[in-house]
């Protein structure tokens, strides 16, 4: 049981409905009379135990068949929020109904990406509340029989396809199948041989006896039970009849205590079926033989509430369409970034807080709606803004030589960890006369309004007014050398030409104590580390604040104490990046791309990424947060 927020009730009933909902049960002291005994089981069994601690419960019942997506993020926020805010207990129920497509495998990732989220369904009371549909297969089998007895249910052996053509349509009623009248103990007898497998798949299927005539077409004598002869993840081949979610998923909440049962809309439909089968077994009942019999299910029943599911955007949330891109090998598995999986959410730089601020961001409904998918980027950037320590990196590098700069010389410079917050320090960055810079950073015939660099412009990058880096570009020469250093024609890159382009670099550094030295006083000083002095000052600001041709700030660290230099450089043809954590720290990793400097990573998400080209650079977050694997 999690313990209360302290966040006021009052707040918290403006917010949407379902807190609404909550808060009016709790007023009305609608569920303290239940009882619990620190386990599932039916009215019998809850007869003498003690008033059930936990204010109300919840469940996040997924099927084992795949892993969580997007989508389910919203409902685990949900249910497990609710149940910490109000004081009770969320229980995580694996609706593992469906023997053919479940895996001991999604189990596992469906408890990761919970507890990945910050959930626990552990409560102080020491209950795991982890808990199956199968943990009640004998439960589902005994309350089947009371039905069949009650004259609630029936066997029919009727085929699919006769029983599709027997059910109607939205605007025609159904037919009664010739098996509806059947006597309580033939039934009987035909369901017990379903249990210990007299027959195939498909031969009989045991329904509730309803209304053929309903409106609602999930209220026309639904099935309950199917034959199927497969093995069970969790209880092998004891069972060859297996419910069905409409059957199972009702009865489950009941034994489980659960108090707001809540859903996607698509279930609106079937919630008058989720109460008819909780009402028909916690109703008392007076068998042939006169004895009134007790209900099998506690009061008040669990009330099922639907919601808006998550629909984003541009993203498939399709759990079958999912299954059939890692079938098909589509993608390299449930965690490749690119999936809208949690797995893959958590390799991309998603954080569990990001989530969190997505889902209250976006609330609860009741009407279904499309969310932008640049509202999760946004929320993402937003906690990542505030923790996450800022990185260099290069997503498609060309290399760039500064052919004056002495070979084998390197030099430090210092960036701050977070450009707000000076307090977490700063770093080391290593300057030599090999860079990286984007290829999309040169272009040898650009457009209108390109700002980087091109044969005769001028870029700076932007740091303290002494101190910044500017280089000129003179002219491209093109290098057909493709592929170069692979072996076998294979290039991280792929096949591409590379650029060699001439031009200047100069570095205008900060003389500490002696900043507003003239340009002649810091030429009588004297060239340091061997270089040329230059002769160029910095571009700097029009007279309206708008900064001069060529000279676009770029964000990026203080670099350089040393006096301003000039440099030659050229950038050569593209070379395999066969280590390419090296290239994440280098001071010219990013000189003239505006955005990727301020980019970051929580340290947490970073993952080694599996390439077909291990030598390739990898992205492990959305085109905001860049992380180098």
């Amino acid at each position: 049981m999690s313990a209360p927020s302290p966040r006021k009730q009052e707040e918290a009933s403006h917010s949407n409905f379902i807190r609404q909902i909550i808060e009016a049960d709790l007023m009305a002291g609608k569920y303290a009379t239940r009882k619990w005994n620190g386990k599932p089981g039916s009215a019998l069994s809850l007869h003498r135990a003690p008033p059930d601690p936990a204010k109300i419960r919840t469940r996040f019942p997924p099927e084992p068949n795949g892993y969580l997506h997007y989508g389910h993020a919203k409902s685990i926020f949900l249910n497990f929020g609710l149940a910490r805010e109000y004081g009770g207990a969320c229980h995580l129920r694996f609706d593992d109904t469906n023997p053919t497509k479940e895996e001991t495998e999604y189990v596992d990732s469906i408890r990761d990406s919970v507890k990945w989220l910050g959930f626990s369904w552990e409560d102080p009371g020491g209950n795991t509340n982890e808990y199956y549909a199968s943990d009640y297969f004998e439960y589902l089998y005994q309350f089947a029989e009371e039905l069949v007895r009650r004259g609630h249910a029936y066997v029919d052996s009727l085929s699919p396809e006769q029983m599709r053509a027997l059910r109607g349509t939205l605007t025609e009623p159904g037919k009664n199948s010739p098996y509806r009248e059947r006597g309580v103990e033939e039934n009987l007898k035909l369901f017990r041989e379903m249990h210990l497998g007299k027959f195939a798949d498909g031969e009989h299927v045991l329904r509730a006896k309803i209304d053929m005539a309903s409106p609602n077409m999930n209220m026309r004598d639904p099935a309950m039970y199917r034959i199927r002869h497969a093995a069970h993840h969790r209880t092998g081949d004891h069972w060859c009849i297996y419910p069905t979610y409409d059957w199972a998923h009702g009865v489950s909440d009941a034994l489980e205590n659960i108090t707001h049962s809540l859903c996607t809309l698509e279930f609106e439909d079937h919630r008058p079926l989720y109460e008819w089968f909780n009402e028909r077994l916690a109703e008392d009942w007076t068998g042939y033989d006169g004895v009134k019999r007790p209900g099998l299910l506690q009061r008040p029943l669990p009330r099922q509430i639907e919601f808006a599911r998550l629909n984003l955007t541009c993203v498939v949330l399709s759990k079958r369409k999912l299954i059939q891109l890692v079938e098909e090998r589509h993608v390299d598995g449930w965690d490749d970034p690119r999936m809208p999986t949690l797995v893959g959410a958590r390799r991309r730089g998603f954080t569990p807080e990001g989530f969190r601020v997505f889902t209250e961001r976006i609330g609860v409904a009741k009407a279904d709606s499309w969310i932008d998918f640049s509202v999760l980027e946004d929320c993402m950037r937003e906690h990542l803004n505030e923790v996450a320590p800022r990185r260099i990196a290069v997503l498609d590098p060309v290399k760039l030589v500064i052919e004056n700069y002495p070979p084998g010389q390197e030099e430090e410079c210092e960036a701050p960890n977070h450009p707000q917050k000076p307090e977490w320090g700063r770093r080391k960055l290593p300057l030599s006369r090999e860079l990286w810079i984007e290829r999309e950073d040169f272009s040898e015939n650009p457009p209108k309004g390109y700002f980087r660099l091109f044969p005769g412009n001028k870029v700076r990058r932007q740091g303290d007014r002494h101190r910044a880096l500017h280089l000129r570009s003179r002219h491209a020469v093109r290098d057909a050398r493709r592929g170069e250093g692979q072996g076998q024609g294979q290039h991280p890159l792929g096949e591409r030409e590379g650029l060699v382009f001439r031009g200047s670099a100069a570095v205008r550094p900060a003389v500490q104590g002696d900043a507003s030295r003239s340009g002649r006083q810091r030429a009588r000083a004297g060239p340091e580390s061997g270089f040329e002095e230059s002769r160029h000052r910095p571009a700097r600001a029009g007279a309206q604040g708008r900064t001069a041709r060529g000279a676009v700030p770029v964000r990026a660290p203080r670099l350089f104490r040393r006096r301003s230099h000039r440099f030659e450089a050229r950038l050569t043809s593209i070379q395999p990046v066969r280590h390419p954590e090296r290239f994440v720290e280098q001071v010219a990793a990013c000189p003239l791309h505006r955005r990727r400097l301020s980019w970051g990573c929580h340290a947490s998400n970073v993952a080694r990424t599996r390439h077909p080209k291990p030598c390739q650079i990898s992205v492990l977050a959305f085109p905001a947060i860049a992380a180098v694997a």
